[in-house]
């Protein structure tokens, strides 16, 4: 019993302090790096407002499992705010599985004509983990990709809407 508290609250711990170096560690959180809303695209305006209050909500499936429907995921996006260059800076609540985290995640996005893309590759995310990597499409209101994790992988595909 003990042993278990312990890891719970090591876990709460390390979630706490990765929060908090999220907010704090401008390098990771791009806070002063904003890009003057002036100097935005109209694309970039645009999906800008479309992950303003938003959540993803979809599945995940994992490369060498039978189970085909994919596990739920929810991504809760309060805002993405565009920084330097191709980053921008996504304010969201992760939860999948057993994981449920709010973070500032600064990810680079791309641009394929008029359809934004999430582009990551051996991408460390504070108290979650490294070695992601990831290829997101936001078009309409819908996101579809694929994900990969150290040695595990596969698609994640989903709706997008306004949050309650």
């Amino acid at each position: 019993m003990l042993k278990m508290v312990l890891k719970i609250a090591a876990g709460a711990v390390a979630l706490a302090l990765a929060f908090g170096f999220g907010w704090v560690g401008s390098s990771l959180t791009g806070i002063g790096r904003e890009a003057p809303v002036e100097s935005l695209t109209d694309l970039e305006r645009d999906f800008a407002a479309r992950m303003e209050n938003v959540v993803l909500t979809g599945h995940f499936t994992i490369e060498g499992e039978e189970r085909r429907d994919g596990v739920p995921e929810r991504y809760e996006i309060a805002r993405a705010t565009k920084l330097d260059g191709n980053l921008w800076r996504f304010e969201a609540r992760v939860k999948y599985g057993n994981t449920d985290v709010t973070l500032p995640m600064v990810l680079p996005v791309e641009w394929a004509g008029d359809t934004p893309l999430v582009s990551i590759t051996d991408f460390t995310i504070p108290g979650l983990g490294d070695e992601f990597g990831a290829r997101v499409v936001f078009y309409d209101e819908r996101y579809a990709g694929t994900w990969d994790h150290g040695p595990y992988g596969g698609m994640m595909y989903g709706t997008i809407a306004p949050m309650d």
